[in-house]
């Protein structure tokens, strides 16, 4: 996998911007959680939000477990994550759940490969691994089942999500951004199969623009969880 967003992520867009400061969309708010259940109120601090990238496809893919493929079943190797988004919206009193929200999330795999794209690495249109949303529950929950995303040249290992919620008169607005991860976390991750003999083509967070832009206010507080690994992360949405 060559260089994807990287170049798109240097500088917000206009309309990243504006979602970050409030105006005219959606403002994220998140603070990230180490366990795999959030517990408790999330906290109401501002988050940026990151560039979609190249690799966003709208295939209305509802599930939970990303893993496999649906077209013909195969599942795609790599150390299990469990993913645990709570999604909630800003209020004056704080934060309350909400419900309703559509929560999609897209990764490469193990190999820095992404489905159902066309780039110069070659083509996997028509396949649909790692990809998937989920409506919240009554608690703002989406939770997802995939597994530790690989790395390519260019980028720090990260996870795309995007939001959908609805907003005042009818509309609906999205919010964007990205999940970063732990590189001395990775470095272990990358030395086991199936992520190590293929050279780590990855650049450490703190060379990848994209996450420069979110201040290390992205990543993800991971745990082990047996087989694999856990995390959760809470984003509260301002819908104007």
């Amino acid at each position: 996998m060559t260089d994807d967003d990287r170049s798109l992520g240097a500088v917000l867009t206009r309309r990243e911007a504006l979602a970050l400061l409030g105006v005219g969309g959606l403002t994220a708010l998140a603070a990230g959680r180490s366990a795999a259940q959030p517990a408790g109120p999330p906290a109401c601090v501002a988050r940026p939000a990151l560039t979609e990238g190249p690799y966003f496809v709208d295939g209305k893919l509802h599930r939970s477990d990303i893993r496999s493929d649906p077209s013909d079943g195969t599942v795609r190797p790599g150390a299990p994550l469990r993913l645990a988004l709570r999604v909630s919206r800003l209020t004056r009193g704080g934060c309350a759940p909400l419900p309703g929200a559509m929560v999609d999330v897209w990764h490469c795999d193990a190999q820095g490969v992404y489905s159902d794209v066309r780039d110069p690495a070659g083509s996997t249109i028509g396949r649909k691994f790692l990809r998937g949303y989920q409506t919240t529950d009554g608690e703002g929950l989406a939770r997802f089942t995939t597994i530790y995303p690989g790395a390519y040249r260019g980028r720090a290992v990260h996870i795309h999500f995007k939001i959908r919620a609805a907003a005042g008169g009818g509309r609906v607005h999205d919010f964007t951004s990205q999940l970063f991860f732990d590189d001395a976390l990775s470095d272990r991750v990358y030395a086991q199969a199936p992520y190590a003999g293929r050279g780590d083509q990855r650049v450490r967070n703190a060379r990848d623009g994209i996450f420069r832009n979110a201040g290390g206010q992205l990543t993800l507080a991971v745990t082990p969880a047996a087989p694999g690994y856990a995390a959760a992360f809470d984003l509260a949405l301002e819908t104007l």
